[in-house]
């Protein structure tokens, strides 16, 4: 049983000896002994239902067998022509037979009419019941008392006397007590075994729960996301799959985590070394005792610090991308337009653009998806291709479906392509191909589309335009609008 410490805290109970006060503490029952008590419980609930049925039906039935010995006998009395003379009063030999039991004639008013030595020397417990057999008021009396089970009928031979017949209940009561304890002995040794079986099925049953409890509190102290072992089929071996395919998944994400770090500091080194390194000349040209810079020079250098700056900006915000995006979640998806979030993608791109044309064709298409991050994916690819396309060139920009419940939005630019090699590689983190190594850029573009769309359900494809440049596609589910 569970005990809470209720009430206000007592100094015995509540306080130590250095001044302090502990906390209330709660017992909790374990798993397994609550399943050994439910199982005891439930065989005790049933062994109970069971004893107390049986005990009735053999008390009914004994008792059912006393009730019509005791007719017989009656009617063996009533009906015999022979007589004897007790009293006055003409008795049936018969009654000579009821030498296990005890019997007598009475008036109304509880008297016999027999001389009590003649033929019985113990009278039968007799009471109002009786005595209304006798007055005529009642045809038939029949109850237990003191022992006994007492029979009276009207008695034939003589108007207001009743026949009342008892047997003595010893060997009844002895066996139905007999019964009882036999029933509770059977009763208890079930609920014991019961007991000592849902304690052995716990035990067996929850032991891949210990499992469980073993491997996540070795989780939570080390870290070790190592997958636990699964043996059988059943519900609990579910669990464990579940919770192996938990811990892959928390281990793909720190993994990614990682990657996502080391290859942050990577990519954040070669700007900050620059960085540091110009701040430095500017410092050192600053002294008194250090030869002065040019004008020309000192304006490279500054040039040269603002576009580290922005590659910084630009890292940072990308960064920042890619982490809001694995925070979100699909409570913010929304059914979306997508020629809608493909022209707002294309107004930003105009705007940054001026001198790229942009070939447009669009169909209507719908879809369950985040639009801010997938105008963020489209944006991504169009600044992709301008960045790659010459100036005064042609930047193409279709979305149709495919007719297999799923639509394309295609951007192809006029530059120089993607080398086969890269192909597989483009939209992986921080990857810049040897071409895009001398353009602004952080490499996080292309991985930015990537996992706008694979949220949205969504793949993307890398390969080579008909105008000879770079196709950029993105495939989406969908229906048409």
């Amino acid at each position: 049983m569970s005990h809470v410490l209720t009430g206000e805290p007592t100094a015995a109970a509540h306080e130590n000896p250095s001044g302090g006060r502990r906390n209330s503490t709660k017992r909790q029952i374990s798993l397994r002994t609550r399943v050994s008590m439910l199982a005891a419980a439930c065989v005790a609930v049933v062994m109970a239902l069971v004893s107390i049925g049986a005990y009735l039906t053999v008390d009914l039935n004994l008792y059912k067998q006393v009730d019509d010995n005791l007719l017989q006998r009656a009617t063996g009395v009533l009906n015999d022509p022979l007589v004897l003379n007790s009293g006055g009063m003409r008795v049936p030999t018969y009654v000579t037979q009821l030498f296990d039991m005890r019997f007598d004639l009475v008036r109304e008013d509880g008297d016999s009419v027999l001389q009590p030595s003649a033929l019985t020397a113990n009278r039968p417990p007799i009471g109002l019941d009786e005595r209304a057999v006798a007055s005529g008021a009642s045809k038939l009396s029949l109850r237990t008392v003191a022992g006994y089970r007492v029979l009276a009928v009207p008695y034939q031979y003589a108007p207001g006397v009743a026949f009342v017949l008892a047997q003595p209940l010893d060997a009844t009561q002895q066996t139905l007590s007999q019964l009882a304890l036999v029933l509770g002995l059977i009763g208890g040794g079930g609920i014991l075994i019961a007991a000592l079986a849902g304690t052995a099925v716990a035990r067996t049953g929850l032991r891949p729960v210990e499992r469980l409890t073993h491997a996540t509190e070795r989780v939570a102290r080390t870290g070790d996301l190592r997958p636990i072992p699964v043996s059988g089929d059943d519900e609990l071996a579910r669990l464990t799959h579940s919770f192996n395919t938990m811990l892959g998944t928390v281990a793909e994400a720190q993994e990614r985590q990682r990657q996502l770090v080391a290859d942050a500091g990577h990519e954040l080194r070669t700007p900050l070394t620059s960085l540091r390194t110009n701040l430095e000349l500017l410092l050192a040209a600053s002294r008194s005792d250090a030869p002065n810079l040019s004008e020309n020079d000192r304006a490279e250098i500054e040039a040269d610090i603002k576009a580290q700056l922005d590659e910084l900006t630009q890292l940072i915000g990308d960064l920042v991308d890619l982490a809001q995006q694995d925070a979100q979640d699909a409570a913010v998806f929304e059914q979306v337009e997508l020629v809608d979030v493909v022209e707002h993608a294309l107004d930003r791109a105009r705007r940054r653009a001026t001198e790229i044309e942009f070939s447009v064709s669009l169909q209507p298409w719908v879809l369950n998806a985040d639009p801010s991050a997938l105008e963020r994916a489209v944006l991504n690819l169009l600044d992709n291709a301008v960045k790659f396309s010459p100036p005064g060139s042609t930047v193409r920009v279709q979305m149709y479906p495919l007719g297999d419940g799923t639509a394309v939005i295609e951007v192809a630019d006029s530059g120089p392509g993607i080398a086969d090699a890269d192909l597989p590689k483009v939209f992986d983190r921080f990857y810049r191909s040897s071409e895009a190594r001398t353009l602004p850029g952080s490499g996080l573009g292309l991985a930015i589309v990537k996992q706008a769309v694979e949220r949205s359900g969504g793949t993307v494809h890398a390969g080579r335009a008909p105008e000879g440049g770079a196709l950029m596609t993105i495939r989406l589910p969908g229906s048409p609008g």
